[in-house]
């Protein structure tokens, strides 16, 4: 019997999503201690939180007022992904919903910097598309000012220093990106274009700098296959490089009035930190502060205090759960402000994961994590022929699996599993051409990496060859389908989380606002029905022959459930050994405490019978 039952490491916690309140004596966090994200505050370094929302559903961002005592944070209902916006009172604790348009999605552009407005994109016009708005913070519902209309996918990089004009995005995929500025001031306010281009080109991370002529970002502009730091002249648009590397930069977080930033760079898959200030006569030029010793392989998230003298950001890592700590700027020196707790299961226990490289079948080094259990621990599943595998799959597919920390990943192999997280060619993290090789009618070619990662698992004197299980969530879900039916015989079993079955009718019900994203990456149903069909696991069912247990929510607004259970139904048609589980108040993936346990008890029990 494993030491801790899966209730036990759903407990363990995790605190992130910083802010620093107005006057830097007070942080705001997210922690899940009720089983869903909620906004938390404190005052000092390890001090007893403060509960601030008590919500059932999940709170996925919260800000503090750069002026006033308050905050605005986003939650959704039941997973649909409709976030609204709320404003707390943090010296009553009074919430208000300031947006109250349920039907619509609502995503958080930032406080001006005298805290009167805050502004957000929004698709209230047009579900296909997002809108831009600016709202006086004692508005409410629909008093928010629309300023501008979209016709695609914009989001907001924040206000100007004078608060005059908003930096805004647009993105046609994961890999192109246009940014823009709009004027507020203007008699009909319109956009202007900062990054005309041809090809796809990444313009990410985009910060105003102190004087407000130029923008801080990422991009892989200049036919560079990593994410470079660079600086944009607003006056003459000469984009500068700041930053290069053969490793991408993923972000800035930039103070607008003292030109200090913290910059991470993701080396395969762990975070290194810069932190600087920038020269306020050239702006590619910086002075580097010490780099901060902080725990786990992972870090995040960066929120400065008001004088930018502090950050605050959270780390995690496979051993270390997520918490917030707070950093000197000067000195580098760190301190661990929260103490979200592992539930009593000692730090000591949890394993490390190895990062490793497997040939692909032509050729390709496909990057991924082991993490194998310890012997006391294998005993439980193991045999002479060695421990059972659970090779979990990313989502995205422009993700990254990462050494941070999962309870999930943890109770399995206090189960006696092994782990293994492949970064199969299609992963972000690796740049811009690796990113591209599962593009459109390569897409099988991913597919084909995890059975060249399952051959060489196969051949570790650790593994037992024969009980190797496909799992993953969201694209993860079409990668363990797709698996099942393309090498049906190396499996032992298989778990599909809210995942693809049926390109075509994915595309057809997935969100509006969605779709032409989602179109870029796997191919369009007016061009590419005919292979989007072909690759369908859903047209290949008869293939599997390893038992399947399928979980979904109801409420999925990017996965319909459809896609569940059509697999579902199909399989079992088949002959096929079928389990599935939906969820009536969850959306992509589980949210709440009750239902992750209800779910991965599941998973457990059918690993039990069939592994």
């Amino acid at each position: 019997m494993p030491a801790y039952e899966i209730e036990r490491y759903l407990n363990v916690r995790s605190a992130y999503g910083a802010s620093f309140g107005p006057d830097g004596d007070e942080l705001s966090f997210l922690m899940d201690t009720t089983g869903t994200p909620q906004v938390w505050t404190l005052t000092g370094p390890r001090e007893w939180p403060e509960q601030r929302t008590f919500a059932d559903e999940r709170v996925t961002f919260a800000s503090w007022s750069p002026e006033r005592s308050e905050l605005i944070f986003g939650m959704d209902e039941g997973g649909n992904e409709r976030a609204q916006l709320f404003r707390l009172d943090a010296e009553t604790g009074t919430i208000e919903n300031v947006t109250a348009m349920p039907d619509a999605k609502h995503r958080w552009g930032g406080w001006s910097h005298d805290g009167d407005r805050f502004a957000f994109t929004s698709n209230r016009r047009d579900e296909a598309v997002f809108d831009v708005y600016v709202q006086d913070r004692d508005e409410t519902g629909d008093e928010a000012e629309l300023v501008y209309e979209g016709d695609g996918w914009l989001s907001l990089s924040g206000w100007s220093p004078d608060d005059t004009r908003l930096l805004v995005s647009q993105a046609y995929s994961n890999f192109d990106q246009d940014l823009y500025v709009l004027d507020l001031e203007a008699d009909e306010p319109a956009l202007e274009h900062l990054t005309p281009h041809e090809g796809d080109v990444r313009y990410q991370s985009a910060s105003w700098a102190p004087d407000g002529e130029g923008i801080y970002l990422v991009t892989d502009h200049g036919d560079t296959d990593t994410l470079d730091l660079a600086y944009l002249d607003l006056e003459s648009r000469a984009l500068e490089s700041v930053v290069a590397d053969e490793w991408n930069v993923d972000g800035i977080a930039l103070d607008d009035e003292t030109g200090r930033f913290v910059y991470s760079q993701n080396v395969e898959g762990y975070t290194e930190l810069t932190v600087g200030e920038f020269d306020a006569d050239d702006p590619t030029e910086f002075e580097e502060f010490p780099e901060p010793d902080l725990p786990g392989g992972v870090s995040g998230g960066v929120s400065f205090d008001p004088d930018a003298e502090r950050f605050a950001l959270s780390t995690t890592g496979d051993t270390v759960n997520t918490n917030v700590f707070v950093v000197d700027i000067e000195t580098g020196e760190a301190e661990r402000w929260t103490s979200a707790p592992t539930a009593g299961i000692p730090r000591e226990t949890f394993d490390e994961s190895e990062l490793v490289h497997v040939e692909s079948f032509d050729g390709l080094e496909v990057p991924g994590f082991l993490t194998l259990p310890d012997e006391e621990s294998e005993t439980e599943a193991g045999s002479d022929n060695g421990a059972p595998v659970i090779v979990d799959i990313h989502g995205g597919p422009e993700s990254q699996r990462r050494p941070s920390f999962s309870s999930v990943k943890q109770y399995f192999l206090d189960r006696g599993y092994g782990y293994f997280e492949p970064n199969v060619r299609g992963s972000a993290g690796y740049g811009a051409d690796y990113a591209a090789l599962d593009d459109v009618e390569m897409r099988m070619d991913s597919v084909a990496d995890i059975e060249a990662c399952v051959e060489w698992l196969q051949d570790h004197p650790a593994v037992d060859p024969d009980r190797i299980v496909a799992k993953g969530g969201s694209y993860g879900g079409f990668m363990v389908l797709a698996s099942l039916t393309e090498y049906p015989e190396l499996w032992a079993a298989g778990i599909d989380i809210v995942g693809i079955a049926n390109f075509v009718t994915f595309l057809e019900n997935t969100g509006d606002w969605r779709r032409e994203l989602r179109e870029a990456e796997y191919g369009s149903l007016a061009e590419d029905r005919e292979f989007l069909e072909e690759i369908s696991p859903i047209n290949n069912v008869e293939q599997i022959e390893a038992p399947l247990f399928v979980l979904h929510g109801e409420n999925d607004p990017r996965v319909p459930v459809g896609e569940a259970e059509q697999i579902a139904e199909e399989a079992a048609e088949q002959g096929v050994p079928v389990r599935k589980l939906l969820f009536d108040d969850e959306g992509h993936g589980f949210s709440k405490l009750e239902n992750r346990i209800e779910a991965y008890s599941e998973i457990a029990e059918f690993l039990d019978e069939h592994v």
